[in-house]
């Protein structure tokens, strides 16, 4: 378990991206946890692991602020919302299978994100040069909107914040967030968030406490490695590899 969280903190440092992508089917499959302590547990566990990524990003001075504000805006509503909804529904097969198949959905929504982030990119750019003063008029609210979304998939599967936000924030900022930038603003809007939903995940009793200890000896070490590398190596081959593996876990997931 401490080895997995190695793993998965390596890779969030690195890419900004397989917290809980990686950690909760990891910790479904392998170590047959059930899927609501999984997505508790996992959102400290990401949210602790994102704590030391965004520590290092803020002295590189890459963090974008007025994006991140946004994001909270949506996110951190549609969490309570999403919070207050599984607290009045009760723990039964219907809602074990509903939150499975949804963990499947949303590691499927990332790796078709990882893999089509460039041509997203292009067409934001597309968009913002042929009608720019519109694109800078819609592009708060729709930064909302993308945390919305965001804040229930997080708070259902602890999946999303990485690589799907990073792919929305891709479409509406293309030219504005480099790539250093692009993965410090998505770590630290995560933050809060998945703070936010594992505190609502804690309070319903989902939350493994001991497991959790395990995992983030692996990770903190793991992330800071990652972090260390993420602005000197390059990430295509890396993520066309993670999009496949979201895909084959995806593909279990929704056999299982």
């Amino acid at each position: 378990m401490t080895l997995g969280g190695a793993l998965t903190g390596f890779l969030v440092g690195l890419t900004g991206v397989g917290g809980g992508s990686l950690m909760t089917p990891l910790l479904m499959l392998v170590f047959g946890v059930a899927p609501l302590t999984a997505v508790g547990t996992d959102l400290w566990f990401a949210a602790t692991t994102k704590v030391v990524a965004a520590a290092m990003h803020r002295g590189h001075g890459t963090i974008d602020w007025p994006i991140v504000r946004r994001l909270w805006l949506g996110s951190l509503s549609a969490s309570a919302a999403t919070l207050w909804w599984m607290k009045t529904r009760p723990v039964d097969h219907s809602s074990v299978h509903l939150m499975t198949v949804s963990i499947a959905v949303a590691l499927l929504l990332t790796a078709f994100g990882i893999l089509f982030q460039k041509r997203l990119h292009g067409l934001g750019s597309h968009l913002r040069d042929v009608d720019k003063a519109q694109f800078h008029k819609l592009q708060p609210g729709l930064t909302v909107a993308a945390g919305v979304v965001l804040g229930v998939l997080v708070t259902l599967t602890s999946v999303g914040a990485g690589a799907i936000g990073t792919v929305a924030l891709v479409y509406l900022y293309p030219r504005r967030l480099t790539p250093p930038r692009l993965i410090a603003t998505d770590i630290v809007h995560a933050i809060p968030l998945a703070l936010f939903a594992g505190v609502g995940h804690l309070m319903l009793g989902d939350v493994n406490v001991g497991m959790l200890g395990g995992l983030l000896l692996g990770s903190i070490p793991g992330v800071i490695v990652g972090t260390k590398l993420s602005t000197r190596l390059p990430h295509h081959w890396l993520r066309a590899l993670l999009a496949l593996l979201l895909l084959v876990i995806s593909a279990r997931m929704l056999m299982h």
